[in-house]
């Protein structure tokens, strides 16, 4: 199936999407802020270049879009029908990289928490995944926060 829109245009879209302060990636950040948890973002010396990290408890979180990390079982992991090589291809690289990146930081000593998208929606299982962070932080003080 041929894309409907020219070259130049479909370059131009792409160009569009954006990789920092997305509405999914602000989510988390708003929800892990109103917890009290403090993060630094997009830690360049960190492979992968998390969205946010928590290096005092030594946990990473990565934001992933639906699309473009291949959620599993996602409707929002559609795969296009034009150039299926090329997106297959791609999509395939994002997940190797993805996998990756946390083999190193696990090879680091750092936990990785991965939040997809769609959960971002869902401000209960946000806030649970999000828990995690703050289950560390009552182990590391034995109970004392």
């Amino acid at each position: 199936m041929a894309d409907r829109l020219s070259p130049e245009r479909r370059s131009w879209l792409m160009s569009r999407v954006k990789g920092k302060g997305t509405r999914p990636e602000m989510a988390v950040r708003r929800l892990a802020h109103s917890l009290g948890l403090r993060f630094r973002l997009h830690k360049a010396e960190l492979p992968g270049r998390p969205d946010l990290a928590f290096p005092r408890f030594k946990t990473v979180v990565f934001v992933h879009g639906c699309f473009w990390h291949r959620h599993t079982g996602c409707k929002k992991a559609t795969s296009p029908k034009s150039r299926v090589d090329y997106w297959g291809k791609k999509f395939h690289a994002n997940i190797a990289r993805d996998a990756r990146n946390a083999a190193d930081l696990k090879r680091l000593g750092w936990r990785v928490l991965t939040v997809w998208e769609c959960e971002t929606k869902n401000p209960e299982l946000l806030r649970k995944k999000l828990d995690g962070v703050r289950a560390i932080e009552m182990d590391r003080t034995d109970g004392k926060h």
